[in-house]
């Protein structure tokens, strides 16, 4: 399967630099000089290879510089073009927690007790963790961190991820829960 890594948005100064919509959480392992990416136009259509000449990240942006694209105006004709890997392709990760979204959606999602919760719809990228967006069977769209102690259990073999919630993540699946220190200051809680 393809998986989009950047996209490549307007050319920056005058010798063929483009900057980078990052789309992987390894973009110096996978846009690494000499890397040979393929592409897709902003219409979806296979286009010409590219091959990483520079990369590099300004504190805020990241900027890559392409073999094919020596200058500016080849630069610019690049712009919205997609890059692309093939999961397929890549060797076997030894992270048993590294996880692709088409890996994730459409699998059941189950509480740890074995109770149905809905089913895994969508992984948001999040800024500390991400995020399993579980679709219940009344339709609501809960997120769920993920995170070990939440999602304990990940089986694609057998369709399913447990979750083990905190009370109130779920509708109508444990009571919200208020620690001793909140109960103890005397405020209301109702």
């Amino acid at each position: 399967m393809q998986l989009t890594v950047a996209i490549i948005g307007p050319a920056h100064a005058l010798k063929g630099e483009v900057r980078l919509e990052i789309r992987t959480d390894d973009p110096d392992g996978r846009l690494a000089p000499g890397a040979v990416l393929a592409t897709q136009d902003r219409s979806g259509r296979p286009a010409a290879d590219l091959t990483v000449e520079r990369l590099r990240f300004d504190g805020t942006r990241w900027f890559a510089a392409f073999a094919e694209a020596p200058d500016r105006t080849a630069a610019e004709a690049l712009r919205g073009h997609r890059l692309l890997i093939d999961t397929d392709a890549e060797p076997e990760d030894e992270d048993d927690d590294a996880w692709y979204r088409h890996e994730l959606v459409g699998l059941a999602a189950h509480h740890i007790d074995g109770t149905g919760l809905g089913t895994v719809t969508d992984l948001e990228p999040g800024v500390a963790q991400d995020r399993l967006i579980i679709t219940t069977p009344g339709g609501q769209r809960i997120a769920v961190p993920f995170v070990e102690a939440l999602v304990p259990e990940v089986d694609p073999g057998a369709g399913r991820v447990l979750i083990d919630p905190p009370g109130g993540l779920f509708p109508g699946l444990g009571a919200i829960e208020i620690s001793e220190e909140t109960t103890a200051d005397g405020g209301d809680h109702g």
